[in-house]
């Protein structure tokens, strides 16, 4: 990805934001009785977060911070997805029991990929490097 102009540093400042209402999400889940995924699904902070990704979604195509709003965008539709996938998957695995170890170790994998890329997108942020897309990262100029 070529960033033919410049990033407004309100831009970079913006998607800290983000990250921020994401991490603050998963911060809630940790030090309340809610799990990481409904606090990150759920939650108000990382609501207005995704919000807030697609209201600034035009002013960051063709930059650097595009694939930054597209790592957190993928993240929680993701998360939401992979979600309904596991509960729909335990439901029957109840009838024999199964599903009440199946829904619990899905919950618990898919918390712990969202930790991870909450954690390495701010870190990449941080170090001013794009996100991956499609397998690759392409360097920042």
């Amino acid at each position: 990805m070529n960033d033919p102009r410049p990033t407004e540093p309100q831009l970079v400042s913006y998607t800290h934001i983000v990250y921020g209402l994401h991490a603050l999400s998963v911060l809630i889940a940790l030090t309340t009785a809610a799990t990481v995924v409904g606090s990150f699904i759920f939650g108000l902070p990382s609501i207005i977060a995704v919000v807030m990704n697609y209201a600034r979604r035009s002013a960051v195509a063709g930059t650097w911070l595009e694939s930054h709003f597209r790592w957190q965008i993928r993240t929680f539709w993701g998360a939401l997805w992979a979600t309904v996938l596991v509960a729909v998957i335990s439901a029957p695995l109840m009838l024999v029991l199964v599903g009440f170890l199946t829904l619990p170790i899905g919950i618990a994998i898919i918390s712990l990929w969202i930790m991870y890329r909450v954690i390495r997108g701010w870190i990449a942020l941080r170090e001013g490097r794009p996100m991956p897309v499609g397998g690759t990262v392409e360097p920042r100029p």
